[in-house]
């Protein structure tokens, strides 16, 4: 494993972090404003249709996809500190169209569209001019195994008809969203339980998709995003929207959720890095007790722990994306389970350190670490939750050993 970046890697950070200095982070308080002075939060701040033609026409544009003629042609490894850089800022990872839950059905319909789903579908989300949703988790059971799913898709003809009660559909709110992967069972009583499930697309149009309500996330409705719970009444689509065919649908979901974790992981070390600048900028700032707060010892251990945790984290990154593009996902299931547990909750204790220093202020708007904090402590359920994972790892690790 090389831990030098590549000439072109280094190229592409120094010019994301350009437009991260130049044009993102003074766009964050615009965009804020904006959302708050509309009709609805969910319709989409101005300033952010500006920011994504601004990263479009530099070339910084949809730099996630590895292996494919779509994207720039950069492996994971080389991904990587280009998606910490966006995870800097909540409104980053969309200006350079490399967001979720996007990226993530991008990746399905390169891997597994047909000709025909790629350009209805594929093309304007690579434009940027549509969004999407992913409709997997169910209330009423597991969903952290995919087997449980209990939604159903059957063939009716040409047609297939969905039914089904899907939560935590994320990106159903935005305005733009006109698509949505929909995972459901073809074959419930197929002796394969892997094979039961199937994914299919569902136009969010579609009679019978109805939005129950959106959810909030520790009272944060990331507007215009947004989190939904989706009721699907019969709902009818062409027997062409099926993915890959019956039956590949756990196939598809794999395929999908690997790269999910780790773009995850890598936005979440750029998180950490911004709340470790932000207790660094208020240790040196703030006064309290006659001195400044850096002064005191126990606010040098946490900022020295807080880097020695983010060097860590970061490592065991670029290791799973070492993984991946040496050796494949599935190779490297173990590396990205690892992970999937191991950042967030390295992300979590560095954010709270950050709030500890900034007193009841780290709790408010005035500054971005309780937004920080609620996202990053999703993610210990988003695309699995840790207790999958580390069986996941505990079960991989015993093999070895049989």
């Amino acid at each position: 494993m090389e831990f030098e970046y590549s000439t072109k890697t280094k190229m592409y950070m120094e010019q994301v972090q350009e437009f991260m200095t130049k044009h993102v982070y003074p766009s964050e308080p615009v965009f804020e404003q904006q959302l708050a002075a509309q009709p609805t939060r969910f319709q989409v701040p101005p300033i952010m249709e500006e920011l994504k033609a601004r990263a479009r026409e530099r070339g910084l544009w949809n730099l996630f996809l590895p292996e494919s003629e779509y994207g720039a042609g950069l492996t994971n490894m080389e991904y990587a500190p280009l998606c910490e850089i966006m995870g800097r800022s909540p409104i980053a990872p969309e200006a350079f169209n490399c967001s979720a839950p996007d990226t993530g059905n991008m990746e399905v319909l390169v891997r597994y569209g047909t000709p025909e789903q790629k350009k209805q579908w594929l093309e304007p989300l690579l434009a940027g001019t549509i969004r999407s949703a992913f409709a997997m988790t169910e209330p009423k059971v597991a969903s952290s195994d995919a087997t449980n799913i209990e939604a159903s898709i059957v063939r009716d003809g040409d047609a297939y008809v969905i039914n089904g009660h899907k939560w935590w559909t994320s990106g159903i709110g935005d305005p733009r969203c006109k698509i949505l992967v929909f995972m459901g069972k073809t074959d419930p009583k197929n002796p394969d339980k892997y094979k039961q499930q199937s994914m299919i697309l569902v136009p969010r149009e579609a009679p019978g998709v109805k939005v129950v309500r959106l959810l909030t996330v520790f009272g944060y409705d990331h507007a215009p995003h947004g989190h939904g719970e989706v009721v699907f009444e019969n709902v009818r689509v062409p027997a062409s929207n099926m993915l890959l065919g019956e039956g590949r649908g756990f196939e598809i979901a794999q395929g999908r959720l690997g790269p999910g974790r780790i773009h995850h992981c890598m936005r979440q070390i750029g998180v950490a890095e911004r709340a470790l600048e932000l207790m660094c900028k208020r240790a040196q700032a703030r006064v309290a007790f006659g001195k400044r707060l850096a002064e005191n010892d126990v606010t040098l251990e946490r900022i020295a722990q807080s880097r020695i945790e983010i060097d860590q984290a970061r490592l065991l990154v670029l290791h799973a994306a070492y993984m991946m593009d040496t050796a494949g996902n599935k190779t490297a299931k173990q590396a990205i389970a690892e992970i999937k547990v191991a950042v967030p909750t390295m992300t979590l204790r560095v954010v709270e350190r950050a709030m500890q220093l900034h007193g009841g202020g780290g709790v408010s708007q005035a500054f971005p670490l309780a937004s920080m904090w609620a996202a990053s402590r999703t993610l210990r359920f988003a695309d699995g939750p840790d207790e999958v994972h580390r069986r996941q790892i505990g079960r991989l690790e015993l093999r070895k050993w049989m």
